[in-house]
């Protein structure tokens, strides 16, 4: 792949992402291709689906990107849910920088761009416990 140029030529830019709880927030700037995760460089992040996940823009982007120093920063949610709140940040970046990778993206996963709205079910009463929708089984005799 050919070497492209960025349409956004600014000192930083900043985008976020979000998935269920999780906020993430991404900021470009120029550097040498080094991306980190809350400090920590994404070859170190612990779990590897989530690293895996979070590399998904990069990978489909191809080596445009690294001519700018990516830096997320997450909050809340759970592990996989950050994973995806970054992916998303990364990935809308990349799109403001450089705007033919959003085909690429949208015909990936739509999710790479869009809010997805889905949430978990809250546990109804009496029994919040049990769950969403169970409730006690039904014995006929």
């Amino acid at each position: 792949m050919k070497k492209k140029k960025p349409v956004k030529e600014e000192k930083k830019l900043i985008t976020t992402g979000k998935r269920k709880r999780a906020v993430a927030r991404a900021c470009f700037t120029k550097g040498k291709g080094a991306v980190k995760i809350n400090k920590i460089p994404l070859e170190k992040v612990g779990n590897e689906m989530a690293r895996m996940k979070m590399q998904e823009p990069l990978t489909i982007a191809g080596d445009c990107w690294k001519s700018f120093s990516i830096s997320v920063t997450v909050k809340g949610g759970g592990q996989m849910g950050q994973a995806d709140a970054a992916r998303q940040a990364i990935s809308r970046g990349l799109v403001e920088l450089f705007p033919e990778t959003k085909e690429m993206f949208l015909k990936y996963d739509r999710f790479l761009l869009a809010y997805d709205p889905r949430r978990t079910e809250t546990h109804k009463p009496p029994h919040s416990s049990w769950g969403a929708r169970r409730m006690k089984q039904k014995s006929k005799r």
